[in-house]
């Protein structure tokens, strides 16, 4: 890490952010992970380093921010989330949780010796589920998919043994739990067992059953599987009816929903880390597959202070166990190419069981870390399971047999054109551009996405095959005129009147999309799902947005301010943007979908407030919370939360030792407020 240029670090970021994206899809939205957990954590580890070090390259689409995954197309309904379902952030060492519990007394600015109390309990490794109850009677199950869209598992649900279908005692008339379906380690491999005898699909291990028993069309295939269900929390509720998490877990419990046997309540760091301790060491003899344990404040007051971030809540961390290791071989590597171009080596491995998951894929990265590993198909390598999705290369055990190093290609496997490595980057891309298939490919797949426009209907089959036809040869803003291609269309090979209408009614569905998933289906490099949405919080339209980065790209210190004073966009970011609409090709691309499309304006929901739509600045030191508890009650409140006082400030926050940005507020006439005015602002808005 000491050594690593800024540049060398963009770079692995991008490919990090790539790569578990795509492992996250095959594990969470396919039931099929073709890579073990050694390397997911493994890889997040390494991600969250970078970020640290780094802290101006954090990407868009950095796991740091993402929540599950993408609701794949499916027979099953949709169901939004009323409250987003989050996710953790993860440990893997003593020292980590040590600053957990440090950030969060910072956060809260707690003395070190001020009460703080956490629960503990396994983490169980099962598929994330919502149960609303009304009345005390469930009325809806569904899946976290991408934390704020889900799958409708209600009716299979019924057929889990362990969900009630009726809450006993006193419960609030709006109660949601959450908690994980999972198989028992016996159950699953009887299973199997099965399954194999009948012909049917082997599942990889406890986790994958219980998702794909769980994710059927026809619930009596659900009902004929061992389910079980465990609680660990809540979303929403009409009523909360105790004051900490731990107290809330015996209720739950009361009210009839099993609930961890190892969850306890921890009044110090030494305690958290002997219950890891405790329970890691009976982890093999327990009877269904956990992954670590999971550490909450315990206090609500507290949590509701602590607030989230982009991914998870900052009053919880997942501690995870150690990583597992095995031995095989290298077999082939194969050279992918990326919608930008990026040619990504994949190693295909003799299949081995690490940790419970059949191992057969594993991305090696770029062609430096081949040869840093020094591998070649044929090498025997030990992989490593951390984390529950991706593996990772870890050890050549055959490194100094005298056979020729893999000659990574100098020209795109897919069509032919030179493939090079620029200034100060280690990833080879194809120079073909446009001309490159794979790159045309990859940018529509990108576009018709779910986490884009998600277009039903328009896979990847279909994408290429009108492509082969010419039909989608300018760009996304073909895919709006399809509706010309009917006639030829219908009558072609899997295409009948009813699935060519089915179509054409989805993309005509998606002529007024969501600016932000408009402008992360576009593709540029840099700007993810977040970075998307953060971006249109802040201009609310795309030609708004298009002016700024004209101007950025022009040198204007203005709209580079404006820019970078959002919450993970910086100078990367702006480059990018910069770049992409200063280039010909993309200016008309651009033209083009805006042609077809009309997204309407940008508009968070927040709560009404006297700040809300104004920019806030906060500056000194603030002492009854930290700056970043200040940035996310603005954001609440529908404020602009900047970094910088510009001509563009409606308010400044300010502390003791406020310096630089004080001064310029009062040569700018802009209002200054201190912390106990902010207080009763926040407190008016209930």
């Amino acid at each position: 890490m000491s050594g690593i240029t800024e540049a060398d670090a963009a770079n692995e970021l991008m490919r990090l952010a790539r790569a578990i994206a795509r492992h996250d899809r095959l594990y969470h939205t396919e039931d099929s992970p073709e890579i073990s957990d050694a390397a997911y954590d493994a890889l997040v580890r390494r991600n969250a380093e970078l970020e640290e070090q780094f802290p101006h390259l954090v990407r868009p689409d950095s796991p740091s921010r993402k929540v599950g995954h993408e609701v794949a197309a499916s027979p099953l309904s949709k169901v939004r989330h009323e409250v987003r379902m989050m996710s953790l952030d993860n440990a893997f060492s003593d020292e980590e949780v040590e600053e957990f519990v440090a950030r969060v007394r910072r956060f809260l600015a707690l003395a070190d010796d001020a009460p703080l109390a956490f629960t503990a309990e396994d983490k169980i490794d099962g598929l994330s589920c919502s149960l609303r109850y009304e009345n005390s009677k469930l009325v809806r199950a569904a899946t976290r998919g991408d934390g704020e869209v889900g799958e409708d598992v209600t009716a299979n649900v019924a057929h889990v043994a362990d969900v009630p279908q009726m809450l006993r005692g006193n419960v609030p008339d709006v109660f949601e739990v959450r908690g994980e379906i999972y198989m028992a380690k016996q159950d699953f491999a009887a299973l199997n067992a099965a399954q194999q005898t009948a012909g049917g699909k082997i599942f990889a291990n406890p986790r994958n059953a219980a998702a794909g028993s769980l994710r059927q069309k026809d619930a009596n295939v659900t009902a004929q599987r061992p389910l079980r269900f465990w609680a660990h929390g809540w979303g929403a509720a009409s009523e909360v009816p105790e004051a900490s998490q731990f107290a809330m877990m015996k209720r739950l419990k009361d009210w009839g929903l099993p609930v961890s046997p190892d969850l306890l309540l921890c009044h110090s760091l030494e305690e958290l880390l002997q219950h890891y301790r405790s329970i890691g060491a009976r982890r093999g003899d327990l009877p269904y597959d956990i992954d670590g344990v999971v550490y909450k404040v315990d206090d609500l007051a507290l949590q509701a202070r602590l607030g989230f971030v982009a991914k998870a809540p900052r009053w919880a961390l997942a501690h995870k166990f150690p990583a597992e290791r095995a031995e095989t071989t290298l077999e082939a590597i194969d050279i992918q190419v990326g919608r930008t171009g990026k040619l990504t080596p994949v190693g295909r491995l003799a299949p081995v069981l690490v940790g419970g998951v059949t191992v057969t894929n594993v991305t090696l990265h770029n062609r430096d870390e081949i040869a840093r590993l020094g591998v070649r198909p044929g090498d025997r390598v030990v992989v490593q399971r951390a984390g529950d999705v991706i593996p990772q290369v870890v050890e050549n055990l055959t490194r100094d047999e005298d056979r020729p190093a893999f000659a990574f290609p100098d020209h795109c496997p897919v069509c032919g054109s030179e493939a090079v490595a620029e200034e100060g980057e280690v990833d080879v891309r194809c120079t073909g551009g446009l001309i490159c298939r794979a790159q045309q490919f990859e940018r529509l797949r990108h576009f018709v996405s779910r986490a884009a426009l998600d277009i039903e209907g328009l896979g990847e089959k279909s994408i290429a095959e009108f492509m082969e036809l010419g039909w989608l040869a300018k760009g996304p803003g073909d895919i709006f005129r399809l509706k010309s291609r009917r006639p030829d269309l219908v009558g072609r090979e899997g295409w009948q009147d009813k699935s060519v209408d089915n179509l054409l009614a989805a993309i005509e569905a998606k002529r007024s999309p969501d600016a932000a998933r408009l402008l992360f289906g576009l593709g540029i490099r840099h700007v993810g799902a977040v970075t998307a949405r953060d971006l249109m919080k802040r201009f609310e339209s795309l030609p708004a947005l298009r002016a700024a980065a004209e101007r950025a790209h022009a040198g204007d210190a203005d709209a580079i301010a404006e820019l970078t004073s959002i919450d993970g966009v910086g100078p990367v970011v702006v480059e990018a943007l910069g770049d992409f609409f200063h280039e010909d090709h993309n200016q008309a691309v651009w033209d083009d979908l805006l042609g077809q499309v009309s997204p309407p304006p940008y508009i968070v929901e927040t709560t009404a407030s006297a700040v809300s739509g104004k920019t806030v600045v906060f500056t000194g030191k603030l002492e009854t919370m930290s700056r970043d508890e200040a940035k996310a009650q603005a954001e609440r409140l529908g404020a602009k939360a900047a970094g910088s006082v510009s001509p563009k400030t409606d308010l400044v926050v300010a502390g003791p030792g406020a310096g630089s940005k004080l001064k310029k507020a009062a040569e700018l006439g802009i209002e200054v407020i201190d912390e106990a005015a902010w207080a009763q602002i926040v407190a008016a808005a209930g």
